[in-house]
């Protein structure tokens, strides 16, 4: 089980994977959606909107 880097809440997939997509593919360490969307400074619905923008694309992160 992963946790989040910085607030050790445990990860799902999906937040995994928007971690390697918007940071870095090649990350061993991830965040939760709030602590990304703390990091960009964006809200915790436009880090749902990405994922679900990246899965619709056909993302394999998002599979």
């Amino acid at each position: 089980m992963e946790k989040c880097a910085v607030c050790q809440k445990t990860l799902t997939r999906d937040e995994i994977g928007i971690t390697k997509k918007l940071i870095n593919r090649g990350a061993e360490s991830f965040l939760c959606k709030e602590c990304l969307a703390r990091r960009f400074k964006i809200e915790v619905k436009d880090v749902d909107r990405l994922i679900e923008n990246f899965r619709r694309d056909g993302c394999s992160l998002f599979l």
